[in-house]
C-alpha cells in the first residue's frame, strides 16, 4: 500500500518503545499506513527514523523516559511542533527481557517497583501526555501493548501482574475517554523473538523453548505478527470498538 492511499493518511501517531523490536516493527508499519509518527524511545531512535524516511514517510525520534511528566509532554510537544498534534498512541515500552526467571520469594521488591513503575506507569503518563491534543482534535485512538501473561500466568509473576493491570488500565481509560471520541484498546502478544529477546539470550530460552510448542500455529512469533492488529486498532476499521483486548499469539491462549 503506498504511503498517499493509506488508512491513516492524516494521522500522527506516537509510539513508545520505538527504537527496536516490536516497536520498531509498528513504528514503520504505522507508517506505511501513511501515518506520520513520532518515535520515542530511551535509546537511540535514527534506525527507526531512518528506515521510515527511507521509504518516503515522515518521522522525527525523540528521547524520552515514559516514566516522567515533563519529559513526555516534550515528546508530545514535539510531535505537535512538527505534525500538528498526536491522534494515535502506542503505548508499547515496557521491562521484559532483561528479567530472570526466578522464584516469587527471590525477587527484589525494587524489582517489581521498576516494572510496575514502567509497564503501568508508563502508560498512564503516556496516556496523559497526549489527552489535551487529542480532545482538541476531536478524537484520538490509544493501542496498549500488553501480554498474552496477564491471562494465563507465567514464571514472570510481576511481569504479567504489570500486565494485567495494563488491561484493566485500557478497561478504565476507555469508559472515561469515550465521551471524547478517543478510543482505548489493547493487543496482548504472545513471547515474540524480538531483538530485546535475542539481545538477552540466557535470560529467555526457557520461555522461547515452550512457545512454539504451546501454539496452534507452531512457529516462532516476531514482531512483524503484531503489527497487524496494532494497526487495526489504530485505523478506522476498528472505529467502534473501545475497551477490547485482541491476542495475537497464534493460537496458545483462545480468549
Amino acid at each position: 500500500m503506498s504511503q498517499s492511499q493509506g488508512e491513516l493518511e492524516g494521522q500522527v501517531a506516537l509510539v513508545t518503545g520505538g527504537a527496536i523490536g516490536i516497536g520498531q516493527a509498528i513504528c514503520q508499519d504505522l507508517s506505511s499506513a501513511g501515518a506520520r509518527v513520532i518515535v520515542v524511545d530511551r535509546g537511540d531512535t535514527s534506525a527507526t527514523v531512518a528506515a521510515i524516511r527511507e521509504a518516503g514517510g515522515e518521522a522525527i525520534g525523540v528521547a524520552a523516559d515514559v516514566t516522567s511528566e515533563a519529559e513526555m509532554a516534550a515528546a508530545v510537544q514535539a510531535g505537535i511542533d512538527a505534525f500538528g498534534g498526536v491522534d494515535i498512541l502506542v503505548n508499547n515500552a515496557g521491562i521484559f527481557a532483561t528479567l530472570a526467571q526466578r522464584p516469587f520469594e527471590d525477587i527484589p521488591l525494587d524489582e517489581w517497583r521498576l516494572v510496575f513503575e514502567v509497564n503501568v506507569l508508563g502508560c498512564a503518563v503516556a496516556a496523559k501526555s497526549v489527552l489535551a491534543s487529542m480532545r482538541s482534535r476531536g478524537a484520538g485512538t490509544i493501542v496498549n501493548i500488553a501480554s498474552t501473561t496477564a491471562l494465563k500466568g507465567s514464571a514472570l509473576p510481576h511481569y504479567s501482574s504489570s500486565k494485567g493491570a495494563v488491561l484493566a488500565l485500557t478497561k478504565n481509560l476507555a469508559r472515561e475517554f469515550g465521551p471524547n471520541w478517543i478510543r482505548v484498546n489493547a493487543v496482548a502478544p504472545g513471547f515474540t523473538v524480538s531483538t530485546g529477546v535475542e539481545q538477552n539470550a540466557d535470560e529467555t530460552a526457557r520461555m522461547r523453548a515452550g512457545a512454539t510448542s504451546s501454539r496452534v500455529l507452531q512457529r516462532e512469533m516476531v514482531p512483524s505478527d503484531v503489527v497487524g492488529a496494532v494497526r487495526f486498532l489504530a485505523g478506522p476499521q476498528s472505529g467502534f470498538m473501545t475497551g477490547q483486548t485482541v491476542v495475537v499469539d497464534g493460537g496458545a491462549y483462545f480468549h
